[in-house]
This record gives C-alpha cells, structure tokens and sequence, in this order.
C-alpha cells in the first residue's frame, strides 16, 4: 500500500476510484433500464454476472483510457481539451468494451453501451462539477513551517498558490532570532521564538509541519518540540521530504548526503532487476513488433528527405558511467557537428530536417533504442543517457549527478513526462531532480505509470 501512496498523487487516486465507480456504474444502471424497458425482468437475474463481469471490464478499459490521454496527469488543461480527451477515451474505451462484451455473449452490447456513455456522461458532469464546489468551500490543510530564510519563503509560495499542492500557511516559525528580508512585507505571519511548536499545533489546528531550514545543527531547529509534534501524530518533513512527496522530485540546491543515507528508497535488490529486466525483454519485443510498420517508413522517409545513413550513432553514457553506443533515426542533417564540438538540441533546431522534425517530435527517432533495451544496455524507463562530454561538465557542476548512473538509462524517464523540453544547463538541474526521484522511488509500478504518461506525452505534444 505505501508503494502505491508514494507513487501515486492522492488527488490522482482518488479520481482514478471515482471515475471506476462511475463506469461500473453506468453499465450497470444501463443494463438494468434496457432490461426493465423491456419487460424482461426475470432474465434480470441469469444475466447479472455478465452484466458485472461487463461493467468491471469497462471501468478499467476506461480508467486505463483516461490515463492513456493524460487526465491523471498534473497540471491543469482547458476545458476544451478536457472534452476532448474525455471523447476520444470514450469512444475507443466504449469500442473495445463491446468487442469483450460480444466475446462473452452480453447481448444488446450496442444499446447497452450507448445508454452507458450517455449515464456515464451524467455523471461526469455532476461529480466534476460537485467536486471543483467541494474543493472551494472545503478548507485547506493548516501548515506550519520552521524557518524564515529563502527555503521558508519558497515553500510558503508554493503552497499558497492553487493546486495539489495548496495549504494554509498559518505562519513561520523562526530558526533564528531575524526573518530573512524576503518575508518583509510578504503577509506571512512570523511567530515569536519563544513559542512552542506543540502549542502552536494544538491552538492553530496545524496538521503538517515544514522544516524548510538549511542547516539544522546547532540549535537552530528545536528537535525536542518537533519530537512531541511527531509523537502526537502530526506529520514533520524537512524540505527535501516535502518536495519528494509533492512535487515527486528531489531538490538538489538544499540537498544533504545524510539524507539520502538514511532515507528510504534506492531498492536494487536482485529481485528487483530481475523483474526490470524480464519487463524489459517483454515490453521491448512487443513494441518492435506493434511499431514495425512505424519503424520502416521511418526507414523510407528519411534517406527520402536528405542524404545521409538513416540511422545516427552516438556514444553516451550509461550504467556505472560505462559508454554504449545509442542508436536514433537520423533527424539532422549530415556533419551537423562537423567541427567536433557537441551542443545542445534545442527547440526549432535549424540542423533539423524537415522529417527529423516531425519524428523528434513525435518521439519516433528514439524507438531504434530499444534494441538497446533488449541488449540489456539501456531500459525501458530510467533517466535519459547522456553524451560522455555533458557528463564530465555536468558531474562538476551538479549535486549528486553521479546517482543518475546507478541505474540503466531509459528509452523515456520521469523527467521526460514532468518536465518540458529543455536544453540548458538549467534545465539538466531540474531534470536531475526528477531523475534523483526516479532513482530513489523505483518500481515497476511507476515504470508502468511512466509508460502510460509518455503515451499523452507523445499524442498531445506535452512538454514540446
């Protein structure tokens, strides 16, 4: 149960439980009305367990659908597009659900569908509706946060903003005898340093504490008070804690070794890769075959639009920092770095092709990899290899950058689905984050959430 809670978003959860009660629902309530209509109310009975059997099918048809088209994902979309990624789940969950349902001898399988999507329809709108009314009168979580420096400041703008991530900040409590100047006029309450925490929780409500403070020896922080917090059953977290279970990323700037010594996470048991690596074989095999047809047209169009070999090797680095070569469909054109000095692909690059630019976009030009994947020398999911020459610049320069190669690189990553496109120096730090998250949290479970996110990713353009 923690393995799902830490990897899946609570609010992500609990819609993913609604939106299977809704469809198993619908298809029950649809079934039954065709069945009452019909006059045919003793034949109710013989045919409940198909109509069961039906609407569990169609709710995890559904709840995979929803997630195939990114309505788990966080964020937020236009209304628009809401509608429209609800339509197209629809209409393909609803196709494959009468292909079971006429495999198993449901009859009236069309009826009985349309009458569903139209119920389930309903039901969207109410509980969507009755749940954006219940998030604004309902009240937030009351928050406490050790600390007045830039690290208080930040996490105190974070949580005040609309989103997961929202929280009433009730104030700070201060690690030192001065707030730091960014608080000055920010509107944050700062209580006395002679307060007691535990106080403080109990007068306030507080349900969570933030330990948003640098460094925490010496004094500084008051164990012994957040000790009786604990105790009491009121959560403690440090900011790295706090980011890992919010943002699903672990922060570098603040980041401690102890931390993550003493941590939980990093499992790389032999169970563990045995598993990996069985996943890999099978999905990697499957892919090629349902992506063949994808693959030689590539293997056409590319010679087609420039000359040039149609494949593009390059050597990057990979578990335990050993090289491999990566192999890609070419989306540039030749000698695109003729003076021996390696850049950074950045967005709209003019060394693109015109159909090296659709496949980049489109993610086709990594799907060669994944016969890096059935070498063993790559995964299916993992942080996304780099070239040996950003390595050596961004080990110097990146906390903790080394822990990226503990693992094998992925063909997609977690960075890949909660971070856009980017391609600075920057931007590697806060991918590094999510990639230290992946390290530290890998499962197969969020392996196979990462798959499922790439699929919006890759349909609707996110993160280009």
């Amino acid at each position: 149960m923690k393995l799902i809670t830490d990897t899946i978003a609570p609010r992500a959860g609990a819609a993913v439980a609604v939106d299977a009660i809704l469809c198993f629902s619908a298809l029950v309530l649809a079934a039954s009305t065709l069945a009452a209509k019909s006059a045919r109310v003793p034949e109710i009975f013989p045919q409940l367990p198909l109509t069961l059997a039906s609407a569990a099918i169609f709710a995890l048809v559904m709840g995979i659908m929803y997630a195939l088209v990114g309505l788990y994902r966080p964020g937020t979309i236009s209304l628009g597009a809401t509608i429209g990624r609800i339509t197209l789940a629809m209409s393909v969950g609803g196709y494959l659900t009468h292909l079971a349902m006429h495999a198993v001898g449901v009859p009236e399988s069309v009826a009985t569908l349309i009458l569903t999507l139209f119920y389930l329809c309903i039901g969207i709108l109410l509980v969507r509706t009755g749940g954006n009314m219940m998030r604004r009168v309902s009240p937030l979580a009351r928050v406490l946060i050790v600390g007045t420096g830039p690290e208080a400041y930040a996490i105190a703008r974070e949580l005040s903003s609309r989103g997961e991530m929202s929280r009433d900040v009730i104030g700070l409590y201060p690690s030192s005898g001065l707030a730091a100047p960014e608080l000055s006029g920010s509107g944050l309450h700062v209580f006395p340093e002679n307060a007691s925490i535990p106080d403080l929780v109990s007068l306030h409500g507080i349900q969570e504490v933030i330990v948003a403070v640098r460094e925490q020896r010496g004094g500084g922080v008051p164990m012994d008070q957040l000790l009786a917090c604990r105790i009491k059953g009121v959560p403690v977290l440090d900011f790295a804690g706090f980011c890992e279970k919010t943002k699903r990323q672990v922060p570098i700037d603040s980041l401690k070794g102890s931390w993550l010594v003493y941590g939980h996470g990093f499992v790389q048991g032999g169970m563990r890769r045995f598993v990996k690596r069985l996943f890999d074989i099978v999905s990697s095999i499957v892919l090629l075959v349902v992506l063949s047809p994808i693959m030689i047209a590539t293997m056409i169009a590319v010679p087609l639009d420039s000359r040039g070999p149609v494949f593009y090797r390059q050597r990057r680095t990979g578990l335990g920092g050993v090289e491999f070569t990566c192999l890609k469909f070419r989306s540039m054109f030749v000698d695109s770095e003729k003076d021996g000095v390696a850049r950074w692909a950045v967005r709209d690059d003019p060394r693109t092709t015109r159909v090296g630019s659709f496949i980049r976009k489109t993610r086709i030009d990594e799907l060669p990899q994944l016969l890096s994947v059935l070498k063993g020398e790559m995964s299916l999911v993992g942080p996304r290899p780099e070239r040996p020459s950003f390595v050596a610049q961004l080990k110097d320069q990146i906390p903790f950058y080394d822990i990226r190669h503990s693992v094998k690189p992925g063909v997609t990553g977690w960075a890949q689905v909660r971070y856009h496109y980017g391609a600075t120096f920057e931007d590697a730090r806060r991918k590094h984050q999510f990639d230290l998250y992946y390290v530290k949290n890998n499962s197969l479970l969020l392996d196979i959430q990462i798959l499922i996110e790439t699929v919006s990713v890759v349909m609707f353009r996110e993160g280009q």
